[in-house]
């Protein structure tokens, strides 16, 4: 990771290096804080952040979820991810904003309420999560023998750092075998989401993707399925099995980091041609324009710093 100049740490703007806690915080033993993952790219009006209240506003949603009680508003954290940006004066075209809340130093054992909220907002430049190659050949993608939690035994809908233990199993899995990401199923064996991304697949033309039952509610999965429907591509959300997947037409995940990854193999099997499909390059391509300010029709979702 590449360090910046200064990090937002309840409310207030310090070095790179002095933003730390203990290792008594409460969050290190027990797991419960919650993070968001934020970008913004480089315009020709300067940096314009995307989807950023809506992303601040699933932050505070998931500190809701877990009783996280992150004392700043949706707009104020707005403002400081803005100045953080501009402070930091970066130069790459990608920079990765990374808001999170997690539980200080003051309380042990499992109940929390008494531990204070520590709350912080970090950037620096990044660039393709799974690599510049992934963006333009695609990824190979292994399903994992590690299920998405069930609704029944953890809070999926709130990004939560406990969350992402299965995810850091899968990956790990994942690379070991030769592969670049894993994709978790739920416990009904229904595909939920990439350790990290929402999952999209091509079958005759049509754009179909899980729904969230079992998985975290993408801001950048919403985006894609408003692009498909305003190209006149037939979305549909329903449950996808295992074997849907070996016969796609074209597949590809969506995130905040992941932005359009296309997907060549799964589980071995060659997808569609074995290189970034047709659907997949117009949604991709068309989504880079959008983040890049390059289509008017969505700059209602650019914050510009």
């Amino acid at each position: 990771m590449d360090a910046a100049k200064t990090i937002w740490m309840n409310g207030k703007f310090i070095p790179w290096d002095d933003a730390k806690t203990h290792v008594l915080s409460h969050t290190i033993h027990y797991g419960n804080g919650v993070i968001e993952g934020t970008k913004a790219y480089k315009t020709d009006k300067g940096y314009a952040i995307f989807r950023l209240n809506d992303h601040t506003k699933r932050l505070l949603e998931s500190a809701r979820m877990t009783l996280i009680d992150i004392p700043y508003t949706v707009e104020e954290l707005n403002q400081a991810q803005i100045e953080l940006v501009r402070k930091n004066e970066f130069t790459g075209d990608n920079v990765y904003i990374r808001p999170f809340a997690f539980l200080g130093y003051g309380v042990m054992g499992v109940h929390h309420k008494g531990a204070p909220v520590e709350t912080v907002l970090a950037a620096w430049e990044w660039g393709a999560y799974l690599g510049e190659e992934g963006l333009k050949r695609g990824i190979r993608l292994k399903i994992s023998s590690i299920n998405r939690a069930a609704n029944t035994s953890s809070m999926g809908k709130a990004k939560a750092t406990a969350n992402y233990l299965n995810s850091q199993m899968a990956k790990y899995e994942a690379i070991e075998c030769g592969y670049d990401e894993g994709l978790l199923l739920d416990d009904q064996g229904y595909v939920a989401e990439a350790t990290g991304a929402a999952f999209f697949m091509v079958r005759e033309g049509k754009l179909i993707t899980p729904p969230s039952d079992n998985a975290l509610e993408s801001i950048t999965q919403k985006m894609v399925i408003e692009m498909a429907e305003d190209m006149g591509i037939e979305v549909l959300r329903r449950r996808i099995t295992r074997e849907e997947l070996y016969i796609a037409d074209e597949a590809f995940l969506t995130g905040t980091a992941a932005e359009v990854t296309p997907v060549r193999d799964i589980d071995g099997r060659i997808v569609g041609e074995g290189s970034r499909g047709p659907i997949t390059e117009k949604i991709q391509s068309t989504y880079f324009d959008i983040v890049f300010g390059r289509n008017p029709k969505y700059n209602h979702y650019l914050t510009y710093v």
